[in-house]
């Protein structure tokens, strides 16, 4: 197989997982323009990395969903030094008090952006993308028992924030 042939067929398998690199990203930033972004990132580096390398990625789906969390895990920490930078610089506002929005997929939305980025990325992946726990902990390279156990506190604080109670 040629090298034109090879790029072709990895650039169809990259497009086709465009809407779940979005979907994926979209849970765990919350924000739509923040998610093509995030997802333009991954898909460069991707291609850089894949250039680089000798060998073919076995899962290209498990190894693009991979670079799209710790993009965003990267982000995460950036931002979180930036708003240390800028509190210690300004005074901080009081923030404007919480609406009650119709529907339960907004309060979802809602509970899902409150959950802490780890507990997110874990019922995300294992809940919305259908992953199982353990492929889900080799893309955020914990073990399984953590992948487990992110998924069941997410599960509980999704229940409690939506007012429903768990056995």
């Amino acid at each position: 197989m040629t090298e034109q042939a090879t790029d072709t067929g990895l650039r169809s398998a990259l497009a086709e997982l465009l809407p779940e690199l979005r979907a994926f990203a979209r849970f765990l930033c919350g924000n739509a323009a923040q998610a093509d972004d995030l997802v333009q990132e991954a898909l460069a580096r991707t291609l850089r990395s894949l250039d680089a390398q000798e060998e073919r990625v076995t899962d290209l789906r498990a190894w693009c969903l991979a670079v799209v969390r710790n993009i965003f895990h990267e982000e995460l920490r950036a931002r979180k030094r930036e708003t240390v930078r800028l509190r210690d610089a300004v005074p901080e506002e009081p923030a404007p008090p919480a609406q009650e929005t119709p529907g339960q997929m907004r309060d979802l939305a809602r509970a899902l952006k409150e959950l802490p980025p780890l507990l997110r990325e874990a019922v995300i992946l294992v809940g919305a993308q259908g992953l199982s726990h353990q492929e889900a902990a080799e893309i955020c390279g914990v073990p399984i028992g953590t992948m487990k156990a992110r998924v069941s506190r997410a599960r509980k604080l999704l229940a409690a924030a939506l007012g429903r109670v768990t056995a």
